[in-house]
């Protein structure tokens, strides 16, 4: 690592009671009321973390997920306090359901496949017959998938759920209405900005008063799918693939140089061009996603910086 990306984190706040570390997040637990969630630029293709950091990755991701917290607190709470520094999130603790709410509104990707298969019953919801890939669905179908301490998510249904105390019903029937609305208003909001939001996943806990928030990110390029307004219709209707906004490229890249994640193979030499390339593509997904302008960060010394915003607001807090 060097000093202008972060790939790895050991820091020490006030009253840190333990440390989580995901593919690119580190979350850090402070005392039972404060997580401070770290974005890094780590990032991981076909279940693996690749070996470099992208440059302002952990930057575009937070400031997504921060632009749209802030954009749809009016529909629900969400956990965050502030945004200390641009790779930070600090919010309060919640204890997560159990439960992924997965919101799909065109045929693509996992719904696809199980399509293609055979099925016309995604997670208890009917898919009717004669679609083909990425068309839209009549109404955006709630998948929700289990979230698995270990190995993958499995899809699940509301009945399951439900039926197995998974979730409290009246609590699933509001996770689901809420995730619809945050879904219409992030269809809305990408539509304006000449975006498709295909499909995300929502997150939801209870806070310490036992109130439903929204938790973790939401409506970023690692945890939805957009494509482009412009010519989707026309392409649908030649049969042709969607032009998308995700980081499909990198996978591409990986498999265009003999890696996709399997037993026995290496991760090719990931080049100074193919890393800038991939941070100016994480821009151009911020600029597309929210319309506004990435202004990059003084990442001179990305770790002090951290350490100094972090604390610095942790400080104000106790004043």
């Amino acid at each position: 690592m060097n000093n202008k990306t972060i790939t790895t984190t050991n820091f020490k706040f006030p009253n840190q009671q333990e440390v989580y570390k995901g593919k690119v997040r580190d979350v850090y637990k402070l005392g039972n009321d404060i997580l401070v969630m770290i974005a890094t630029d780590r990032i991981s293709a076909f279940d693996t973390v690749l070996p470099v950091g992208i440059p302002y990755k952990g930057q575009v991701l937070n400031q997504i997920a921060t632009n749209f917290l802030d954009l749809t607190s009016d529909i629900i709470d969400n956990w965050k306090l502030s945004s200390p520094d641009p790779v930070v999130t600090v919010g309060e603790y919640c204890n997560p359901f159990k439960v992924e709410m997965v919101i799909r509104g065109y045929l693509t990707g996992h719904a696809w496949r199980e399509y293609k298969s055979g099925k016309r019953v995604l997670c208890g919801q009917p898919m009717p017959d004669g679609m083909k890939e990425h068309d839209r669905f009549p109404e955006p179908l709630v998948t929700p998938t289990t979230k698995a301490d270990q190995g993958h998510d499995e899809d699940i249904s509301r009945e399951e759920i439900i039926k197995t105390g998974l979730v409290d019903e009246l609590d699933y029937l509001y996770l689901e209405k809420k995730t619809k609305e945050l879904f219409n208003r992030g269809t809305d909001f990408a539509q304006k900005k000449g975006l498709i939001l295909v499909d995300t996943k929502y997150e939801f806990g209870k806070n310490k008063s036992g109130k439903i928030v929204l938790i973790d990110e939401i409506h970023t390029p690692d945890s939805s799918r957009y494509f482009y307004l412009d010519g989707y219709q026309k392409r649908q209707d030649a049969g042709e693939g969607q032009k998308q906004l995700s980081k499909e490229f990198v996978r591409e890249w990986l498999i265009d140089n003999g890696f996709q994640g399997k037993e026995g193979q290496s991760i090719p030499n990931l080049t100074n061009d193919f890393i800038d390339s991939v941070s100016d593509r994480y821009i151009e997904l911020y600029n597309n996603i929210t319309g506004n302008y990435f202004n990059k960060a003084d990442n001179t010394d990305i770790l002090d910086r951290i350490d100094k915003n972090v604390n610095d607001y942790l400080n104000s807090l106790n004043q």
